[in-house]
């Protein structure tokens, strides 16, 4: 839907998927009603459906953006650093307190797994791409060798970081949130067989 979209129309669809992003992070799928993503996007409700079939494509649609966005971020210059450590950096920047404390435009996912796993199984394929699409750009920047294949641990690791995020945000506030973030970088270096020095 709303393919090949241009001008304002697509600009007015950029902003509804802007919109439906913070809220998902902040509030989950359920919270994510559509007249609160029109809201947040200072748009009346009844333009939706111009740009979306149901709220279901939407959220299937600010979900793969989301996950995009943060994709983007993760790996930003990770040309600049050495071959060896870029996973490690990418390790890094998700279980940090930075990425913890973001939950505005930071990872979508510990604030609607629990939801797609029970009560909106409806998402599962595109959670399912978006899980791919993490471990398939990290897979990318493991050495060979090491336990399993460098697929196995990319997913590995990938569930390190989304488990370890999750648990920081519940706790956030106390030390163990920061107990959580430094145990898990510590685990994912040992995986890569890095140092995970501060």
């Amino acid at each position: 839907l709303c393919q090949g979209l241009s001008g304002p129309t697509n600009m007015t669809h950029e902003t509804i998927l802007a919109s439906a992003g913070r809220l998902l992070r902040a509030r989950g799928i359920a919270g994510a009603r559509v007249a609160d993503v029109m809201a947040g996007a200072r748009l009346t409700v009844g333009g939706f459906y111009g740009h979306f079939a149901s709220k279901e494509s939407l959220i299937d649609a600010a979900l793969r953006r989301a996950g995009a966005e943060m994709r983007a971020r993760l790996y930003e210059r990770i040309d600049t650093k050495p071959v060896a450590d870029r996973a490690l950096v990418v390790l890094k920047r998700y279980l940090s307190a930075a990425h913890r404390d973001d939950v505005a435009t930071g990872c979508p996912l510990p604030a609607v797994v629990g939801e797609v796993g029970t009560t909106a199984p409806a998402h599962g394929a595109v959670m399912a791409e978006e899980i791919d699409a993490m471990a398939g750009a990290l897979e990318a920047h493991l050495a060979p060798g090491g336990g399993g294949s460098r697929r196995q641990r990319a997913l590995a690791l990938v569930a390190l970081m989304y488990g370890g995020l999750s648990l920081a945000r519940a706790a956030r506030g106390t030390a163990l949130s920061e107990e959580i973030l430094k145990a898990c970088r510590a685990l994912g270096a040992a995986a890569l067989d890095r140092d995970a020095a501060e």
